[in-house]
């Protein structure tokens, strides 16, 4: 078949709407925006945030499209590969106790959109890792969109890749031991001298 090419995703303005027999019936695409993504400390859209403050601090521009199924998340500028990973002590479900916090790290099977396939050997695609931590702990005042409640973790894929314990998971008391937590301002200046950083300290 000829027309099974990769798509390229439009970005939308939120105002497009639903339609039946080529008339609106009423809801448009930032109602299902509301719908669907409000819960922000939520795993999955947590994540998706985290890579957006991540990008916003970075200077990566967002006026395109997220591509879900990248094999890294983001690129700089100067075309350093960045993997975001998430945690929060908070979830949106009823807590015991506050979350233990665990990062996963695992190798993957790269993916190219192109061609529809996943290449053969596993590994790490980015060139530095953030650890994005939404840290704050009370959930009367918790916010997502607060850069003050989130802290960052930064490692380049070397030193992961160095590691002779797990290669799948890693604790935030391991990653402590590793770096230093940075606050949303300091993370363009971080992820960058972690490209000059190759070892564990």
């Amino acid at each position: 078949m000829d027309n099974l090419q990769r798509m390229t995703a439009v970005r939308k303005t939120g105002a497009e709407p639903l339609t039946a027999d080529g008339r609106a019936v009423g809801p448009t695409l930032a109602d299902f925006w509301g719908w669907s993504a409000s819960d922000l400390v939520d795993n999955t859209e947590r994540g998706v945030l985290a890579e957006f403050i991540v990008a916003t601090a970075l200077g990566i521009s967002t006026d395109g499209v997220r591509e879900s199924w990248a094999s890294w998340d983001l690129t700089t500028r100067d075309g350093v590969r960045v993997e975001v990973k998430s945690a929060a002590y908070l979830q949106s479900w009823g807590q015991k106790e506050l979350s233990k916090i665990t990062f996963v790290t695992p190798k993957t099977l790269p993916w190219d959109a192109d061609s529809g396939g996943f290449a053969a050997v596993a590994q790490r695609q980015a060139h530095v890792y953030v650890f994005a931590l939404l840290a704050h702990t009370d959930k009367a005042t918790v916010d997502p969109l607060d850069l003050d409640q989130w802290t960052f973790y930064v490692l380049p894929t070397a030193v992961l890749d160095e590691r002779t314990r797990s290669q799948q998971s890693m604790t935030l008391h391991t990653l402590q031991g590793l770096t230093t937590a940075v606050g949303f301002g300091e993370l363009d200046a971080a992820v960058h001298g972690a490209t000059r950083r190759t070892t564990a300290p």
